[in-house]
């Protein structure tokens, strides 16, 4: 094949992935502009468009390459050699969170949503294998409590953090590791390594459009707190989803935390300050009770009244999540159908070329 006609090919399927790119943002942009918004204080069970800044719930994230708390993060790594590109290393993470507007808060479980977020840092090695600036590779666990004790933040500070440690891969997050380890030479002649990554951080607006519902119609609250479904105790084991259904039918699952669980259902009881006095043996040494303050922090954090109104994905609906208020959500969304615009130009146009090159046996 000669290399105009290579290049007309080429020309063509990318102009189309770009059509479709478009077409992607076109339907996007009318579904957040024709939805009108509501004020969180107002909506009504049924599809929604909700904006405000982002609060953490229970659980807040830590993205890969730069160490960021957030509540959702897409980070990739790309090796680019002279001629080939590979993907070393992708994760995309979510947990759920809560939006909050001048007349109030509302909880968002993102399983199965679709998020569109631009990056938030773009950055390429150097040819010597340097790293870029801002690079600051994870080297604990992904996941933290939204609100730490003052205890534990003190003993994070006062612990030595080794540099350059491998980011952490033990909780089932994708292991990466600093130049030299997983990636290999970054020397002169090696592959340089692009680094992405888009988050939402605590604090930063954000769109929703998805359904509000009562929270005690959420058939999985657990699975549905993260974006795959990772904290469902069944997952995708079809046996172990079997056995809660036969225990639950039989009546020898647990019918609440209490009951299964005793003291260690009492928030606040693993680290000493329970919300209400545990049961205990006579002779055990009784905990200090929390404040009115800390009982409250935990009520706010953990328990969520049954009828209260959450945004969820459901069968065949699931949560649009877009960075930025409403009209920048929209405007994202048109920039990308008129690239799609642009690039159904090119399709036509490298189309007529091949034609033409065919035509005339220029291409021969």
């Amino acid at each position: 094949m000669s290399g105009p006609i290579a290049l007309a090919i080429i020309g063509i399927v990318g102009g189309l992935i770009l059509l479709g790119r478009g077409l992607g943002g076109y339907r996007r942009a009318n579904l957040i502009s024709d939805l009108a918004g509501a004020t969180i204080s107002a909506i009504a069970a049924g599809e929604n468009r909700v904006s405000g800044t982002i609060e953490a719930a229970e659980l807040s994230l830590v993205s890969p390459l730069q160490s960021e708390p957030c509540v959702y993060y897409r980070a990739s790594v790309t090796e680019e050699g002279e001629r080939s590109e590979s993907r070393v290393f992708h994760d995309e993470r979510a947990v759920g969170f809560r939006v909050r507007d001048p007349s109030g808060s509302i909880r968002v479980f993102p399983r199965g949503a679709t998020f569109d977020v631009p990056d938030q840092y773009n950055g390429r090695s150097g040819i010597l294998g340097d790293e870029p600036v801002g690079l600051r590779l994870r080297s604990g666990p992904a996941t933290a409590m939204a609100e730490e004790d003052r205890a534990a933040q003190i003993a994070d500070l006062l612990t030595v953090h080794v540099p350059g440690a491998a980011l952490d891969g033990a909780d089932g997050s994708p292991a990466l590791r600093p130049a030299g380890g997983l990636f290999g030479s970054t020397a002169l002649g090696g592959g340089r390594r692009h680094y992405r990554e888009a988050r939402l951080a605590v604090g930063e607006p954000v769109t929703i459009v998805g359904l509000a519902l009562p929270f005690d119609q959420l058939t999985d609250p657990d699975g549905s707190d993260t974006m795959d479904g990772g904290l469902d105790p069944a997952g995708n084991d079809p046996e172990i989803a079997a056995d809660l259904a036969a225990a639950q039918a039989g009546g020898t699952l647990a019918a609440s935390p209490e009951a299964a669980w005793g003291n260690a259902a009492i928030p606040g009881f693993g680290i000493g300050r329970p919300t209400h006095a545990p049961s205990l043996d006579p002779a055990a040494t009784s905990p200090t009770l929390a404040t009115a303050g800390e009982a409250a922090r935990a009520e706010r954090t953990f328990n969520i009244p049954s009828g209260s109104l959450i945004l969820a994905g459901q069968s065949g609906q699931r949560l649009l999540v877009t960075a930025g208020t409403p009209a920048v959500a929209a405007q994202r969304a048109d920039d990308r159908f008129i690239v799609g615009l642009l690039g159904a130009g090119l399709s036509i146009a490298c189309a007529l070329a091949l034609a033409w090159l065919l035509s005339s046996g220029l291409g021969a």
